[in-house]
């Protein structure tokens, strides 16, 4: 299967793909969330992707959690109005980082693609257990004091994020993506797409069949994988900053995956509101007839030759192939 997978790329055979980038390609760990950065980072990811992108029919989805929060802050500083609601925010994440990758990607192809984005809405459903127990992180880093002020004055719900904590809050599967027909069309067309950006804004329907706006982030891989599903995609690419999906990361025992069957993953845990949410959209997109691929950003040529990364098939005879060499970043 990894076979076919690149001879398909080398004959030039167009392929349906969804690319989401992870936080990484909007910013980077320590950087402050500026404008300026944020462009900067955006600009070399989409000169990575340029390539891809002139080949095949793409859609690319990208991460909030920063921006949303930065956002929700800023909005927390000026108190002569109420603050805006989550889902709002949210569509205001997708309006900015959206057009900056719709602008950069452009710009990398030299105008030749036609590239849309697109304020997307995700379906959940307003009886799932997530919205009792939230996990996904927003917003900026903060010390243990720090986050316990802005609990106190907030009323945030907050969870470590390696050596410091962050926002949490909460965040349903998604059941559908409201505007994935469109986006088919707009492939179908020819056209490239920037969607379901920080997931989407959540929206419950009600007994009148009307979309209503719900206080949560959707987590963007299993939203890009719903997506995935709805356009037919052949392929998922989650680019991260870590070289391969581990068992036991960190560990004497840490053991790099290369390939895996959605069986064979779907039985291990992995750490959750980080990887875990990856494994069960490359899960959820096997499942569906297509792989899913989790790897470096910064190595896309290497990922699709797959020489580094983690792919998750269909089927796979022995169910996990490992990496035979010593342990490197986890993705």
């Amino acid at each position: 299967m990894n076979l076919e997978y690149q001879l398909s790329l080398n004959k030039g055979d167009r392929m349906r793909i969804v690319v989401a980038l992870g936080g990484n390609a909007l910013a980077r760990r320590g950087e402050p969330m500026t404008a300026e950065y944020l462009r900067a980072n955006v600009r070399s990811t989409c000169e990575a992707l340029a390539a891809l992108a002139s080949e095949n029919e793409m859609v690319i989805t990208h991460g909030n959690g920063p921006q949303v929060g930065l956002l929700a802050l800023q909005n927390l500083a000026y108190q002569d109005v109420a603050a805006y609601p989550l889902d709002i925010l949210g569509a205001e994440t997708q309006g900015m980082i959206g057009y900056v990758v719709q602008q950069e990607l452009s710009n990398a192809l030299n105008g030749a693609r036609e590239v849309a984005g697109i304020i997307t809405t995700t379906v959940v459903d307003e009886s799932d257990p997530a919205f009792e127990r939230p996990t996904k992180l927003i917003g900026p880093q903060y010390s243990a004091h720090d986050a316990a002020e802005a609990a106190a004055e907030y009323r945030w719900t907050i969870a470590k994020d390696g050596n410091a904590f962050r926002r949490v809050v909460p965040s349903p599967d998604p059941l559908s993506i409201v505007q994935a027909p469109l986006i088919r069309r707009l492939l179908e067309a020819g056209s490239l797409a920037v969607c379901v950006g920080g997931g989407g804004v959540p929206v419950r329907i009600d007994s009148k069949g009307r979309h209503v706006g719900v206080q949560a982030v959707v987590d963007k891989d299993l939203a890009s994988a719903a997506l995935a599903a709805d356009i037919g995609a052949d392929v998922l690419i989650m680019l991260t900053d870590g070289d391969y999906v581990s068992e036991n990361w960190g560990t004497p025992e840490q053991r790099d995956i290369h390939t895996a069957s959605a069986d064979a993953v779907a039985a291990m845990t992995f750490a959750e509101g980080s990887m875990q949410p990856k494994i069960d959209a490359a899960i959820r997109v096997a499942r569906a007839g297509g792989r899913a691929l989790i790897g470096p950003l910064d190595r896309l040529d290497d990922l699709l030759a797959r020489r580094i990364g983690t792919e998750i098939v269909p089927t796979l005879k022995e169910g996990i192939r490992w990496v035979e060499s010593a342990p490197t970043k986890s993705a």
